[in-house]
């Protein structure tokens, strides 16, 4: 079996395994298909790039597991005509399935080097709809806002206010909100005219949601 047979093979038993812990939208699972997880994963975990865990990256962070990514995605329910802002860009693979989705997809990180290892990742694959940006996440990106929907991918113990300020009446925000050092909810917010919502969802640990950007990395 040559190579290309075997990544094919590889990638159907991976979107089997998503549609039987419970991901059901096409248009998720298509983008899944897409987007090499390979890609964003150190190289020597790449023989784990299609496995159901979460792996380690650089600067302390770590890509979350294939089936949680496709979850939160899944809770966000995007649509063509969105703009997205992803709070933790981290190897960006979350972005990029994203970008399979939206309009439009910025993605911020405290960390220099994960912000541009993810630049050239996009680059890449040829992703021109997502934009990759050093900031502090709690503080969102208010140069381009306001946004149809917006994710964060680390933990915070409550909702930076400034990102419900960036999203849109009618829009959704998903977050892992909790003790950064503990088990999260994951928690989707949906902005009305008379307020913000909140709607748990599952169990998750991330790493924490920290303030500013990194002196060094």
């Amino acid at each position: 079996m040559s190579d290309r047979q075997d990544e094919d093979t590889e990638i159907a038993a991976f979107l089997r395994g998503l549609h039987r812990r419970g991901i059901r939208d096409p248009a998720v699972l298509r983008a899944m298909e897409l987007v090499p997880r390979a890609l964003f994963v150190e190289p020597g975990l790449r023989r784990h790039a299609y496995d159901d865990v979460a792996l380690p990256i650089a600067c302390g962070q770590t890509i979350s597991q294939p089936s949680l990514v496709a979850e939160m995605t899944e809770a966000l329910q995007v649509t063509a005509g969105h703009r997205v802002l992803e709070v933790g860009t981290g190897s960006g693979y979350q972005a990029a399935i994203l970008s399979h989705l939206a309009a439009d997809v910025v993605t911020v990180d405290r960390y220099r080097s994960l912000v541009a290892e993810a630049q050239v990742r996009f680059q890449e694959l040829g992703l021109r709809n997502v934009s990759a940006l050093v900031a502090d996440g709690r503080g969102g990106m208010p140069s381009r806002a306001p946004y149809d929907r917006i994710m964060v991918t680390a933990a915070t113990r409550e909702v930076p206010p400034a990102l419900f300020e960036q999203l849109r009446i009618d829009g959704l925000l998903v977050a892992p909100v909790g003790d950064p050092a503990s088990v999260q909810d994951l928690t989707r917010y949906a902005k009305g005219v008379d307020g913000i919502s909140a709607t748990r969802l599952c169990a998750v640990r991330f790493v924490p949601l920290l303030e500013g950007v990194s002196a060094r990395l």
